[in-house]
């Protein structure tokens, strides 16, 4: 589906948005705006990284925007981004998407439609602009997620699943920070037009967003590193209390070893008092093992 929408401003351009387009459709914005046959097959590839190109007197971009309706487990790049193609020339601007993208219609309506983008450079500043503002509310929402995890693992929860999902959370903020990185080259290249307070505060908000993301996948780590270590100090406790028994049991066992062999000539065997005094030794040395087990601080 192609939509035209035109600006009405000094500078008239025009904005022709297509969603999900046919070979015919695309075949003929193609042709109507000579574009390159290269860059309108890369339009149509969903898996394509962002990217920035100069091809004659136009931009070719390629930017992938948050999908929201991605599941919780969605971990790679095309699982968790949609593309969006855009081409701009000198008076025109084409953005190329399979799917509604409901940004798009907030910036014509708040923007476009009032005439606060004179160019198609200020209106690919917006477009950007919201594209970047997509991987916000997630940040936000993955470093709510690692606080969660955090509590879990401090309060001795430590289970699979808790894990599994620190596992998913590194991960998603990792894709996320890859996007935007590759995105950077999309800022670096902008067009020389583009006026320099409008460009320096997208590069600003691109900073903020990826040293958000940086923080993130560093909380992460730190928190897989404190799991790690709690675990290691769990089992230490539960090998420190096992090796306290057998350390108790040991001169019992040697005892009762002692005693269980079968020979007739050995002492107290038949005294009335053999048993008793065994046992009482028995105790006395459990008693001071146990002794020198709280000086040492050991129990």
């Amino acid at each position: 589906m192609i939509t035209r929408y035109r600006n009405t401003g000094k500078k008239k351009f025009e904005w022709i948005d297509v969603i999900n387009p046919t070979t015919d459709e695309l075949k003929s914005v193609a042709e109507e705006h000579s574009l390159h046959a290269n860059a309108v097959q890369d339009s149509l590839q969903p898996e394509h990284l962002p990217k920035f190109e100069w091809i004659d007197d136009t931009v070719f971009i390629i930017g992938r925007v948050y999908d929201y309706l991605s599941t919780k487990d969605a971990d790679t790049i095309q699982d968790i981004s949609n593309k969006i193609a855009i081409f701009v020339g000198k008076n025109f601007i084409i953005t190329i998407h399979r799917g509604e993208q409901p940004f798009l219609d907030a910036i014509r309506a708040k923007h476009f439609n009032t005439a606060q983008c004179a160019a198609p450079n200020d209106l690919l500043i917006k477009i950007l602009y919201y594209i970047f503002q997509s991987y916000v509310t997630p940040s936000s929402i993955l470093e709510e997620e690692l606080d969660q995890l955090e509590t879990l693992i401090v309060l001795k929860n430590q289970t699979n699943s808790v894990l599994r999902k620190l596992y998913h959370l590194k991960r998603k903020a990792a894709v996320c920070l890859r996007i935007l990185r590759l995105s950077k080259t999309i800022i670096d290249n902008l067009d020389k037009n583009t006026s320099a307070v409008i460009h320096q505060d997208l590069r600003e908000f691109f900073l903020s967003l990826e040293t958000s993301y940086d923080q993130t996948i560093e909380n992460a780590n730190n928190l897989l590193n404190l799991y790690i270590s709690l675990s290691s100090q769990r089992t230490n406790e539960v090998v420190r209390v096992l090796t306290l028994f057998s350390v108790f049991f040991m001169p019992l066992t040697f005892i009762v070893g002692v005693y269980g062999m079968n020979f007739e000539f050995m002492p107290e065997l038949h005294s009335p008092y053999g048993y008793p005094l065994v046992i009482t030794v028995m105790g006395l040395i459990t008693l001071g093992i146990y002794l020198w087990f709280k000086k040492k601080r050991w129990l």
